[in-house]
């Protein structure tokens, strides 16, 4: 069976059936990242004694009858922030280089004991504060469409793994958007689910208030089974979903400001697919999501340089510095200007609720720019600082208002559909996002 390309489901099926060897599939996997050109720069680690001995024991469950479940023996790759029991886990930055901790992750353990394979560990931005994707401190994977331009974060070698087909999936982070974007930027589905959904424990923090856990993969499907792996759960079922008598609604305030001609076209196109398979679409303007978006800045710099400031002033020389920019933003915020900020999101939290409760979902496009080039973000601060807010500021309405969102390709290169959903309501936006992808087919 060739399986590159093939979902992590699909994969699934396959060893069930007897039609693939997990070992065989591995093998070929990290045989696949060691060849590929863009190997290094998206896996920032690879643990092959790990992956090989995870899918020697997968195999023998496998001939014995004995499966753990539908991804048993599948391998996925994990963001550079997840820990991993001996291996290195340093968030893409120099100031956490040799950082290794004796246990892993808590969502990576759930995986391994569902008898998931660990392929190795994927390159981000800084301490995954950035959606570009952009580090050239560690590494910049390349967006699948333009390899020379960004793949968006901070997940980026998240989605590239998966993109390149060096990954069945990967499992990314979502502060901002940092799962969304590089999933939309590189055609794959993305899920960053409700805040508190999947627990944080052994992860590297970037601001806790806002830090969610996500699957990058090709298929509704897949972010569904992953999802329930990592909660030691059982997976949505996703069977007779269907767009017939949902109502819809496409937020108009400033998430369609700015879209290039593309973002938008792949928005449009997408939408109206989804109205000719029986959704009703309505249109609304919230005002007060723009004043949900300019809290940002004395919600999330705040809490992130908190969480890092003794490491980053000890050494600001190892940091990009439009990262570092990023982080000292939260220098000078004053404390009860933070705490005011979360008082007024609390209660715009609260009228988004009731604006929003007549509708299934709410779409918006995804990311409103194009991937930028690489080098010319690199060579010019201010287009880095333009770039990064825009491919983040769509995104960062649902963490800003606390929902589950779903990304998915529309069909036109590095464009997504973004579908957003009630907090803790993941199953019921997969399945609209089942019914949505087989629309967008």
């Amino acid at each position: 069976m060739d399986w590159q390309g093939k979902s992590a489901s699909d994969l699934g099926r396959a060893i069930g059936r007897g039609e693939i060897s997990p070992l065989a599939l591995t093998e070929a996997m990290l045989d696949a990242i060691d060849a590929h050109a863009y190997g290094p720069r998206i896996y920032a680690r690879v643990t092959r004694p790990r992956a090989l001995a995870e899918a020697g024991a997968a195999e023998a469950r496998a001939k014995a009858g004995t499966r753990r479940g539908l991804l048993d023996g599948v391998p996925i790759s994990w963001k550079d922030l997840f820990d991993t029991a001996g291996v290195a886990t340093e968030s893409g930055s120099k100031l956490l280089e040799g950082r290794t901790p004796t246990r892993d992750a808590l969502v990576l353990a759930r995986a391994s004991a569902a008898g998931l394979v660990c392929l190795g560990k994927t390159h981000q931005t800084e301490l995954a504060f950035s959606g570009l994707g952009l580090n050239p401190s560690t590494a910049s994977p390349p967006c699948v469409n333009d390899h020379d331009a960004v793949s968006g974060g901070s997940s980026s070698g998240a989605a590239t793994s998966v993109a390149f087909g060096l990954a069945a999936a990967g499992i990314g982070s979502d502060t901002g958007g940092s799962v969304r974007t590089p999933a939309a930027w590189n055609d794959l589905v993305g899920l960053k689910t409700t805040s508190g959904r999947l627990p944080l424990t052994g992860t590297v923090p970037l601001c806790t208030s806002f830090d969610t856990i996500g699957p990058l993969t090709r298929t509704v499907e897949d972010a569904a089974q992953l999802l329930a792996v990592m909660e030691a759960g059982r997976a949505a079922d996703l069977r007779g979903a269907t767009l017939r008598g949902t109502r819809l609604m496409v937020l108009e305030t400033v998430a369609l400001d700015d879209l290039s001609g593309q973002s938008s076209a792949g928005f449009n196109s997408a939408v109206q697919r989804l109205q000719g398979a029986g959704a009703l679409v309505q249109r609304r303007a919230l005002p007060f999501v723009a004043d949900a978006l300019a809290l940002s800045g004395p919600l999330y710099a705040p809490e992130a340089y908190a969480t890092w400031m003794e490491e980053i002033e000890a050494a600001p020389e190892k940091m990009y510095p439009p990262v570092l920019t990023r982080f000292r933003g939260g220098k000078d915020v004053p404390a009860h200007e933070n705490i005011a900020a979360w008082h007024r999101l609390h209660r715009l939290r609260a009228e988004w609720a009731r604006a929003t409760a007549g509708y299934d979902a709410v779409l918006i496009p995804s990311v409103a720019n194009m991937p930028p080039k690489q080098q010319a973000v690199l060579e010019d601060e201010t287009l880095f600082t333009a770039e990064n807010l825009l491919a983040l500021r769509n995104t960062r309405i649902g963490n800003l208002m606390g929902l589950p969102a779903l990304t998915l390709p529309t069909g036109l290169p590095s464009t997504g559909l973004m579908l957003m959903g009630t907090p803790l309501g993941e199953e019921r936006l997969l399945r609209l996002g089942a019914a949505a992808e087989r629309a967008l087919a």
